[in-house]
């Protein structure tokens, strides 16, 4: 179990290219591939351009509703779902956009949806919130705070129970940890062992509210609540993809071969609001900070620096992923606006698996909208 206090590398001070390249060497990276390293900066990109569109459509009237975006996390995503093998499964929490393209689903089907329209992911009916995709071991996607934490568990109880070797990853908010049923789901995962990794993407302020007027723990972290919980536990550094890889496939390890939860806490950042709703996001936050992190402590550009100096990438390369982002998104941007919006006599489909598939229907009675 790791009992120390926060660690220099999560706090905000003079981030360094040093950091990555000492990271790079650890034992989860160290044997990592050109190709795979430039495949992650690729997929870094893509997540932010695909936001940065997104953000553009919110602001044209295109998508209604909520919008959370993953601008500034995107190192997280894509390190930890470079680390899944067969059997792992992934859900997430409301700002799920990156961990959806990092999964492998397409930028169309993710436009689509946030435009409501029946080529999405979710057939138009579930939004920003709710991007689904069990072909890619992908659960969502859930719009009540912490309400995926107990489905986490329940992922990794299914593992356990069909005894295959595998593990859960369930992401959430540093806003989460106060709810009851986060703290339900940690109690179950370790009294029962599930092979579970609870991530809290620490953004530093929830809803909009800093850490140190909503949280306790202010020297240890959140993380260390799993303390009584007899749960592993650590901090990791959010500006660092390769610090994210070592630190998860240490927890995907333990749950994969011991079926041993752990609940780690990974130190980032968010350019924007809560959602782009959020109006004050510039006001409990002020514009010196935001701009050091953008300058100082941003995991795509302290990456793109790493592949630059390591001979990996010229910035003829760069131009290259950038633009190739950037195009995909303005595509998934037109095929979302022609694609057709769902139609009437759908509402009710996808509501209940057995009521789209009577012939295999096993429980008895009527479900209320058919009264």
């Amino acid at each position: 179990m790791t009992k120390s206090s926060v660690s220099e590398n999560t706090k905000r001070q003079k981030p360094a290219k040093a950091i990555l390249a000492k990271d790079a060497k650890s034992p989860a990276n160290a044997n990592l591939s050109s190709d795979e390293l430039i495949d992650f900066y690729s997929e870094m990109i893509r997540i932010r351009r695909f936001e940065e569109r997104s953000l553009r459509a919110y602001q044209q009237g295109r998508i209604a509703g909520f919008l959370h975006l993953y601008i500034g996390q995107e190192s997280i995503a894509v390190g930890c779902i470079s680390l899944m093998e067969e059997n792992d499964h992934v859900i997430t929490a409301y700002r799920d956009h990156g961990h959806a393209l990092a999964v492998g689903m397409s930028m169309n089907e993710c436009m689509a949806e946030l435009f409501g329209k029946s080529t999405g992911c979710s057939k138009g009916k579930g939004g920003s919130m709710h991007y689904f995709d069990p072909s890619k071991n992908y659960w969502g996607g859930h719009g009540i705070v912490a309400g995926q934490t107990p489905l986490g568990a329940g992922l990794a109880y299914g593992l356990k129970y069909q005894n295959k070797k595998g593990c859960a990853l369930c992401f959430l908010g540093d806003g989460a940890i106060n709810q009851g049923a986060f703290h339900e789901s940690l109690n179950i995962a370790s009294l029962w062992n599930l092979p579970v990794v609870y991530i809290i993407e620490n953004n530093g302020y929830s809803m909009g509210t800093s850490q140190e007027r909503s949280s306790m723990h202010p020297d240890l972290g959140l993380a260390a609540r799993a303390e009584g919980y007899s749960m592993n536990w650590g901090h990791i550094n959010g500006e660092s993809i390769f610090d994210v890889r070592e630190g998860v496939k240490n927890a995907m390890d333990l749950a994969r071969e011991e079926s041993k939860p752990s609940l780690l806490e990974i130190h980032t950042y968010r350019y924007q609001g809560h959602s782009i709703a959020d109006a004050n996001h510039k006001k409990y936050r002020t514009k010196e900070e935001i701009d050091d992190y953008r300058k100082n402590h941003d995991p795509l550009l302290l990456y793109r620096d790493y592949l630059v100096d390591a001979e990996l990438l010229t910035e003829k390369g760069l131009k290259e992923i950038d633009q190739a982002a950037k195009t995909e998104a303005e595509e998934s941007a037109k095929f979302a606006d022609e694609s057709p919006f769902p139609p009437e006599s759908d509402i009710l489909k996808d509501v209940y698996w057995e009521e789209d598939n009577p012939d295999q229907k096993l429980s008895e009675g009527r479900i209320f909208f058919n009264d």
